[in-house]
């Protein structure tokens, strides 16, 4: 098993905006507990795009060992985990401390989601799930917690977005994008120097088990790449052919 300090080195950075001191409140720190490589990503996505600090474990061993080492703000736990179940992690997780939890569940897991919400779980999400609908319930629970919820705004070279308020700019210059040309933008610079896989894009944008076809999401592709160009910044989203979508260095003028 991994020890804490591997544990918290393999755990996802903050957005470059993050680090540059772009947000403007302090960023809650989040705890990401599932065995699905792919749903932790877009979760990880999700909630750094909107201003928090993640961690990730795959376990509930490993999740109780990131948890003491990063103490969280908020845990979003799957109840389906295996070996050591959501329900048992909760458990412990609340025996050393009243932190908030927000549980993952399948569809047919009635009967867990209600032993969770009575063990003390603040809050469940059922899969398949919009990314935003989850973000949104995280900050509810935060804010009845009484923690303090961070700014959006991101930048990268000369982009600068602020996806609440829904404002992009390029150069100090403002260019408007549709909801989801700012979606898929704000997915990619969550994350800027990550490579974001087709599918895990279409995940995060259009939300999980949505069938969304690649001609859609090249269309949404090529339209924010054009209005960008035109802003200035010809060279804001990189294609890795065969590996998926990234931030460009965004300083072409």
């Amino acid at each position: 098993m991994m020890t804490m300090e591997q544990l918290a080195e393999t755990a996802p950075r903050r957005s470059m905006a993050a680090q540059e001191g772009d947000s403007v409140a302090e960023a809650a720190t989040i705890l990401v507990v599932d065995d699905d490589p792919e749903i932790r990503e877009v979760l990880t996505i999700a909630l750094t795009l909107a201003g928090h600090v993640t961690h990730e474990a795959a376990d509930g061993a490993a999740a109780l060992q990131m948890a003491e080492a990063v103490r969280p703000d908020l845990v979003v736990l799957d109840i389906g985990l295996p070996e050591r179940d959501g329900l048992d992690v909760c458990r412990e997780l609340r025996a050393k401390g009243p932190v908030p939890v927000l549980f993952l569940s399948a569809r047919g897991d009635e009967i867990d989601r209600v032993l969770g919400l009575e063990m003390g779980a603040d809050d469940y999400v059922t899969k398949p799930f919009s990314p935003r609908e989850l973000v949104a319930r995280v900050k509810a629970i935060l804010k009845r917690s009484g923690t303090a919820q961070p700014g959006s705004v991101l930048s990268r070279g000369l982009i600068e977005i602020d996806p609440e308020r829904h404002i992009c700019r390029v150069a100090g210059a403002p260019v408007a994008l549709t909801a989801r040309e700012m979606e898929i933008l704000s997915r990619l610079m969550a994350r800027p120097d990550h490579v974001v896989a087709r599918p895990r894009l279409v995940d995060a944008v259009w939300g999980t088990g949505v069938g969304v076809s690649d001609r859609t999401l090249d269309s949404h592709l090529r339209n924010l790449r054009t209005k960008l160009t035109e802003a200035g910044c010809a060279d804001a989203i990189e294609t890795l052919h065969g590996v998926g979508i990234r931030m460009g260095p965004c300083r072409n003028t």
